[in-house]
């Protein structure tokens, strides 16, 4: 009998714990920036890739579940987006954002955003290996430090 609630429980707790998450396998560049929020993490997420659309950047990944939010490659000259990876005619200008949206202390959350660029195109390699994070006089920069802002002047935070 013991057994065979231990196997019930060991089977309801595994059920409830899914490995599978819409986070990519890497962190964040070093270069990141990172903001501390006074909301709980689904509804930063959510409200990141609300604010990134209404700016214009197609947003391809967001799961407020996961507390992730990823965009397409987005031409901040032409402001035109590109959703392959080889298809970006100016390579220096066309960005990418991803947000990480992590627990802090309880009812915050730590927002991590991650504007990358590519220097080169080389198909032979993954697309992260050829990623750069953008200077700070990137418009890319901007567009994540704009968010930033947006959030915290929504939500709190530091």
């Amino acid at each position: 009998m013991t057994a065979t609630r231990n196997a019930a429980f060991a089977l309801a707790f595994c059920a409830a714990c899914s490995p599978v998450t819409t986070r990519p396998p890497f962190q964040p560049l070093p270069e990141a920036l990172v903001a501390t929020l006074n909301a709980p993490p689904a509804r930063i997420a959510a409200a990141a890739a609300e604010w990134l659309a209404g700016e214009g950047l197609s947003v391809v990944q967001t799961s407020p579940r996961d507390g992730y939010v990823e965009t397409a490659w987005y031409d901040t000259h032409s402001k035109a987006t590109h959703t392959g990876s080889g298809d970006v005619p100016d390579l220096a200008a066309t960005v990418k954002l991803r947000c990480w949206a992590d627990p802090d202390v309880p009812g915050h959350t730590r927002l991590t955003v991650d504007p990358v660029y590519r220097p080169r195109y080389d198909p032979s390699r993954s697309e992260r290996d050829l990623e750069a994070a953008v200077p700070a006089s990137h418009d890319g920069h901007r567009i994540a430090q704009r968010l930033l802002d947006a959030l915290k002047q929504k939500y709190g935070g530091s």
